[in-house]
Parts: structure tokens; C-alpha cells; sequence
């Protein structure tokens, strides 16, 4: 075998079709990439709404449920020191009114906490 043959040699041409090739592919992944980073971060920051929403809600029901239970043992309170039956009506008649006035309020609350949340979230989505 003779050495004087030369060596193959990639045309100018076809090794500046493949560095540009490289470059597109590299600047596509990148660009990938990025639009990946911005999609997990709306989620992130869309989900991290959603549970200081969620929060909000429960402690509100939390509260809900202490005046509940707040207002169970006054009731229990009047009605031992209720001298006949009437006064027992009566006093079930008030306490039964003003848990369903409390009841109303507290489901306009949740309502309003919950309608919040999801604007909150969707903010959130959008900003990104």
C-alpha cells in the first residue's frame, strides 16, 4: 500500500452543514427546555395557590366548626337552666334560627373562599 495517497478530507461545504445543523438542534432543545422550565413553574406557582386557597378553607371550616360547637354547649347551658318546657322550645327555636343564620353565612364564605382560590390559581397560571 502506497502512503502517498492522500488522506479523506471533509469538504468545507459539508462541515459547515453540520455545525449549523449542531447549532438549530442545540438552539431547539434549548428552546424546549425553556418552554418545559415555564410549563412546571405555572404548575408549581398554579398549585401553590391552590393550597393557600385550600388553607384558607380549612381553617375557616375549622373556625366554622369551634362556633359550632361553641354555640352547642350554650345552648346546652340555657336549656339546664330552662325552668318548664316552654322555655326549652323557645330557647331550641333561637338556637336552631341562628345556626341556620350562621349556617347561610358560613356557605356564602365558602363560597366566596373557593371562587378566590381558583382566580388565585388562574392568576397564577397566567402570569407565566
Amino acid at each position: 500500500m502506497s502512503t502517498d495517497k492522500p488522506g479523506f478530507e471533509i469538504p468545507d461545504q459539508m462541515r459547515d452543514f453540520a455545525e449549523k445543523s449542531v447549532d438549530q438542534a442545540r438552539k431547539a432543545f434549548d428552546d424546549f427546555m425553556g418552554a418545559t422550565h415555564k410549563a412546571v413553574s405555572n404548575v408549581e406557582d398554579s398549585a401553590n395557590a391552590v393550597q393557600a386557597g385550600a388553607a384558607d378553607v380549612n381553617k375557616k371550616a375549622l373556625s366554622y366548626a369551634e362556633e359550632h360547637v361553641d354555640a352547642a354547649f350554650k345552648f346546652a347551658q340555657e336549656l339546664v337552666k330552662a325552668e318548664n318546657v316552654e322555655d326549652m322550645m323557645k330557647l331550641q327555636q333561637d338556637y336552631l334560627r341562628r345556626q341556620m343564620e350562621s349556617l347561610g353565612e358560613q356557605a356564602r364564605e365558602f363560597s366566596n373562599s373557593a371562587t378566590k382560590a381558583v382566580q388565585d390559581a388562574a392568576k397564577a397560571t397566567q402570569k407565566k
